[in-house]
Parts: C-alpha cells; sequence; structure tokens
C-alpha cells in the first residue's frame, strides 16, 4: 500500500468501467491502488442496451461491460451492492452505509443520473410506493421487472425467476397487453419500439409540441411521429399525464386510467416513466463541492472545490453544461485517466461534441452536435424533408463547415457527414445540398480509413478494417459497444474487407 496512489471511484457505470480501463492500460498501473463501488449487484452494463434486452434482441449478459473476474485479474477491489453514505474531504475518506471506511488520496464520482418523478397524481401510493402498475426504466432491475410484467421472463435462461423483483405483492393474473411510455425522448422511443416489438399495444406521451424536442426541430419531431403511427404506436404530443387511477381490469380495457391534461383518458396495463432525469449530485452536496445542475468541475475535470475530487459522465457539469451521451462520457474517463496517471502532463478538457443515436427497431435517427442552438446561433440550413417516406435531413453550415446535422430514416450519408463534421472540413456551395440528396444509382463512396465509424469510443473505418472479427472489434476499439449505433457500419465494413489469400 505504502507509496501506490489510492483512487476511489463511485459508480460503476459506462464512465467508471472506461476510466478503469484506461488505469489499467497504463504504464503507471502498478503504481494504483483502484476501489470500484456500484450500488447494484450486478456486473458492470452497458445501460444503453437495456432497451435491447427489453426487445429481446441482447441477453442480460450480452450487455455485461467486464466481468467481475476481470477486476480481480487486474487488482482492482470492485464491490458491488455498496451503497457510499458519505464522503468526509478533511479525512480523506468515504463511508458506505455497513460502516466501512475506505481512505482515498484521489476521489472519482462517476454516480450518473437519477430519473425524476412528474407530477402525476396517483403514482405513489400511500405507503409511499409506486403503483404496481408504474414501472421505471433506468437499471437492469427495472427491465427484469418490465418483462415480467409483460410476461416474457428473464433476459437469459440461466435466470432466475427470483431475481426479477418480488412480485407476491401484486401478482400479474395476466401478461400486460397495453402500456403507456410517459416522455418522447430518445430513451422513451426506445422502450416504446420494444414493447411493440413484443406484441404490446403502445402510446407515446410528451408534453413537448414534438417527439426528441431536446435533440432535433418539430419538422423531425413530426416525421417521427408519423413513422411511429406507421408502426402501430399512437403518439400525443403537447399534452401531460396528470393522473392516474385504478379501473376495472375485467373489461379488458386496462388495469389503470392515465388522464391527460387534454382531457382524454388512457386506459392500460403499465405506465412506463421515461420523462426527466437529473445528474446524480447528492452525495457531492453532501460533501461541501459546488454544485449546480451538476458537480461543478474545471479543465481538468477536478471540482472546483476540491482538487482531489473528480467528477465524469452524466453527473459533471463542465462549462455550465452537462452530457448524458457516452461518447463525451468516454472522452472524459480518458482524459481523467492521463491526469490521474500523469499529473504533470498538459491534458485538459474543452469540453466534447455531441452525437446522438437511437436505438430501435425500424427508426433511424442520427444527430451531430446541437442544431437548434447552432441555427439560433446564425448557422446556414440546408434541409430536405420527405414525410411520405419517414425521411428528415438537415445540415447547419457556418463558413462552408458542418456545425450541426439531424437525419431522419435516412442515413445512407451519415459516415460522410459524420467525416465533415468532426474534420470540420470547408464545403463548397453546392456540397451540402448534394450531401443530403445523393445519388441512389451511383454506387456506395468507400469510406476514407479516418472516417469516424463510432461516435462514442472515436473508432476509425481503418481500425475497424484492421480486426478480423466482431469480436476483435469489440475487444481491441469497443466500437459497437457504446450506444449501438454502429453496429451495422461495423458489420459492412467487415463483410466487405478482402479475403486473406493462405501463403503457399
Amino acid at each position: 500500500m505504502s507509496g501506490r496512489l489510492r483512487i476511489v471511484v463511485v459508480g460503476s457505470g459506462m464512465a467508471a468501467t472506461r476510466l478503469v480501463e484506461e488505469l489499467m492500460a497504463s504504464p503507471a498501473s502498478a503504481d494504483l491502488d483502484v476501489t470500484v463501488l456500484g450500488d447494484e449487484d450486478h456486473a458492470p452494463y452497458n445501460r444503453i442496451l437495456l432497451s435491447a434486452v427489453l426487445e429481446g434482441t441482447h441477453g442480460s449478459d450480452a450487455i455485461t461491460l467486464r466481468a467481475p473476474e476481470w477486476y480481480a485479474e487486474h487488482g482492482v477491489d470492485l464491490r458491488l451492492g455498496a451503497r457510499v453514505l458519505g464522503v468526509d474531504r478533511e479525512r480523506r475518506d468515504v463511508m458506505l452505509v455497513d460502516g466501512t471506511v475506505l481512505p482515498y488520496d484521489r476521489l472519482v464520482l462517476a454516480t450518473g443520473s437519477i430519473p425524476s418523478l412528474p407530477p402525476i397524481r396517483g403514482l405513489v401510493r400511500l405507503d409511499g410506493w409506486l403503483h404496481d402498475a408504474v414501472h421505471a426504466f433506468r437499471s437492469l432491475d427495472d427491465c427484469r421487472r418490465l418483462m415480467a410484467a409483460i410476461g416474457v421472463g428473464v433476459p437469459n435462461a440461466g435466470d432466475e425467476v427470483a431475481a426479477v423483483g418480488d412480485q407476491t405483492a401484486s401478482p400479474v393474473v395476466r401478461p400486460a397487453q397495453r402500456a403507456v411510455v410517459v416522455g418522447g425522448g430518445l430513451l422513451g422511443l426506445q422502450v416504446a419500439r420494444a414493447l411493440s416489438v413484443r406484441g404490446l399495444d403502445v402510446e407515446i406521451v410528451e408534453g413537448g409540441e414534438h417527439l426528441l424536442r431536446s435533440q432535433v426541430g418539430s419538422k423531425a419531431g413530426q416525421v417521427l411521429a408519423r413513422d411511429l403511427r406507421r408502426l402501430g404506436t399512437t403518439v400525443y404530443t403537447g399534452a401531460r399525464a396528470v393522473r392516474m387511477s385504478d379501473t376495472d381490469a375485467t373489461d379488458g380495457q386496462g388495469a389503470v386510467g392515465l388522464r391527460l391534461d387534454n382531457g382524454y383518458t388512457l386506459d392500460t396495463d403499465l405506465v412506463v416513466l421515461t420523462a426527466g432525469g437529473r445528474p446524480s449530485t447528492a452525495l457531492a452536496r453532501g460533501a461541501g463541492l459546488e454544485v449546480r445542475r451538476g458537480i461543478v468541475v474545471d479543465d481538468r475535470l477536478a471540482s472546483v472545490t476540491d482538487p482531489d475530487v473528480f467528477a465524469i459522465g452524466d453527473c459533471a457539469e463542465h462549462g455550465g453544461r452537462t452530457t448524458g451521451f457516452v461518447g463525451p462520457a468516454w472522452e472524459q474517463a480518458a482524459l481523467l485517466a492521463q491526469r490521474l496517471t500523469d499529473p504533470d502532463g498538459d491534458a485538459t478538457y474543452t469540453g466534447s461534441r455531441s452525437v446522438a443515436r437511437l436505438r430501435a427497431t425500424g427508426l433511424d435517427v442520427a444527430v451531430l452536435g446541437d442544431p437548434e442552438r447552432a441555427t439560433a446561433e446564425g448557422g446556414e440550413v440546408v434541409e430536405v424533408t420527405n414525410p411520405i417516406v419517414g425521411s428528415h435531413r438537415k445540415l447547419v453550415v457556418s463558413d462552408g463547415v458542418i456545425v450541426a446535422a439531424t437525419l431522419v430514416g435516412d442515413l445512407s450519408r451519415i459516415g460522410l457527414i459524420t467525416q465533415y463534421f468532426d474534420h470540420g472540413t470547408r464545403l463548397s456551395g453546392t456540397e451540402p445540398a448534394a450531401l443530403l440528396m445523393g445519388d441512389r444509382k451511383a454506387p456506395p463512396t468507400r469510406l476514407a480509413d479516418d472516417a469516424e465509424i463510432c461516435a462514442c469510443a472515436g473508432v476509425s473505418a481503418g481500425r475497424i478494417r484492421a480486426c478480423t472479427s466482431l469480436d476483435e472489434v469489440r475487444a481491441t476499439t469497443r466500437a459497437t459497444t457504446g450506444c449501438g449505433g454502429c453496429s451495422s457500419s461495423v458489420a459492412q465494413l467487415l463483410a466487405d474487407r478482402p479475403a486473406l489469400t493462405p501463403s503457399s
């Protein structure tokens, strides 16, 4: 222990896992004593792919980021089911709810975000627990409970049914047939599509004027709503749920009624809450760290209150902004690993570009940057919308450079557009429109080796082409292990590799 830097990481999500991976890959790893505290009982997993588990395309073990054995092999003390009670910055230690005290030299808060409960009367019972028909969707346990409610069991054959959660208080008489998803953001659309694929009648309630209001404009939102209706999902926008009450479920119309502020009442078996989330900052506040929306950090990702405490991922606020995407979280984790292993280095965090991908069957959405903000700041807009075929493409250009983009329905040019966006390529006056229109009869353009394929991990086409299998891609580059939006592109690049000729 003497002379080794004691690093305690609070959180075991995607940001924390990437940080530990980077620390263990460093030549200085032998000088580190790393402890990871995860409040869930599961090994670290990819939260973004929970909707894929719900839909049935992934088993729960397929989304595991690192098994406990990996931590043991690398000398990392992984503690699952370890809830932190508080941080004492003067004593430089962390206390768990079981009374365990862990000293630290450097503390990293990667506590993520927590769901916000919408102001709907009837969601919470008199005993303080959520109504039996109400489900959150933030964790693997949430996912398993929801799967039990719709009658599809647990994700993997080896899982015990008891692990789904305590169903004894209100046994499921019949599998749920109808569901209302409250929230029309990225998570809401993913959950809605997963439930629809499972055969449920699904309705979405979004309080904003259009879907994905935080990422796209009204035209794109309208195209998405039309696509969802075509896929059998009813969409209510500009409407808020205000009250939930029990109904007579014997008529087959649903166990509860969800009343909207426009007067409609939706009969349903399940209400899934996906609207609203905020950085988890209670621990930081209790420790006396400066917190606004998130834990305020400087360009070293250190708290502006205490230089030995750091924050990364959803809980961190840098430059007045928080981010809820895996790409920036991984970028922060990689940079912080450099800072912790080389404190005299000059690596600094200047902010991350935002790349959002919707992972939902039958829906294709990609958002680069912040199109609405870039437009408001004077960017020139080039867009093409065809609601009949469910396509909307928008570029925001400033001085010939793509500063933001929205693509809905047609992602055939996403690789080239992302490459121009990443490199700040200056385009001629006609090129933005040509990018959006495309030539369907022309052969596909071969992406340059430096074209970015995986925005989450910053992986180029060349690095994918250098791999011989998907397993090698995942192990060596981490592509496809983030949001999963690059999976089809990776598969195509691997398929297009020239066959290896055996040496004679």
